[in-house]
């Protein structure tokens, strides 16, 4: 070998170095940006189907009060449900801002069937406001007690307020009269019933509407719209 001494050949510096701190933190800091960015994104997907299901269910509930009321009240018939003591007057249809009673047959999944009294009630609780519905039996002109009375069924609540109007014809100028915040012939059906309704958040509902085809055998007319 001539006396000449091996000498080992040793790795390249740069291939032996590890990771600085720097580049430690700066991974760290890339990689908790990228978590926050992902759960932002899912926490505003989750808003969003969250929302998109409460004005799913908020429709639902609306189209189902307001199918519920219109098919209820369309149904209304010229029987009275009392008489007043002091006239006799037949108490047909009975209308206040916050009160509505009349007679229509029940269908006979919410009964017994035949003529019942529909006595929808608004009911508030401080700034809360809700519609209850309780259904008596009617009988030759007479609201029959029920000795075991069921409680009021629960129509809808956290509404802010709601409200019935009535509309018919003015007998002065024979014409379609004003809207009224209470019924006072109750001997006769009104042509119209308005609904509305205002949610908590004070979002308001399309208003209802409804005409009675019976109206006219309660002596009034329909006119033309």
């Amino acid at each position: 070998m001539n006396g000449a001494v091996v000498r080992p050949r040793l790795a390249p510096r740069a291939a032996a170095r590890g990771f600085t701190l720097i580049e430690v933190l700066l991974a760290m800091v890339l990689l908790v940006a990228g978590l926050t960015l992902a759960f932002a994104t899912l926490s505003a997907a989750t808003k969003t189907a969250a929302r998109g299901e409460s004005l799913a269910q908020r429709s639902e509930r609306e189209r189902a009060v307001v199918g519920f009321l219109r098919k209820r009240i369309a149904a209304t018939r010229p029987i009275p449900f009392a008489f007043d003591q002091s006239t006799a007057v037949p108490q047909r249809f009975v209308g206040e801002p916050d009160r509505l009673r009349f007679v229509a047959d029940l269908p006979d999944y919410l009964g017994q069937g035949g003529p019942y009294l529909h006595d929808f009630a608004i009911e508030s609780d401080g700034d809360q406001a809700r519609m209850v519905l309780s259904l008596s039996m009617v009988l030759a002109g007479e609201t029959i007690k029920d000795p075991q009375p069921r409680p009021p069924e629960l129509l809808v609540d956290g509404l802010k307020s709601a409200r019935f109007r009535y509309r018919s014809i003015d007998p002065q100028r024979g014409e379609l009269g004003e809207w009224q915040e209470r019924w006072t012939t109750p001997e006769q059906l009104p042509l119209f019933v308005e609904a509305t309704f205002v949610d908590r958040d004070g979002r308001r509902w399309p208003p209802l509407i409804v005409s009675l085809p019976l109206a006219t055998a309660s002596g009034g007319f329909v006119p033309e719209l």
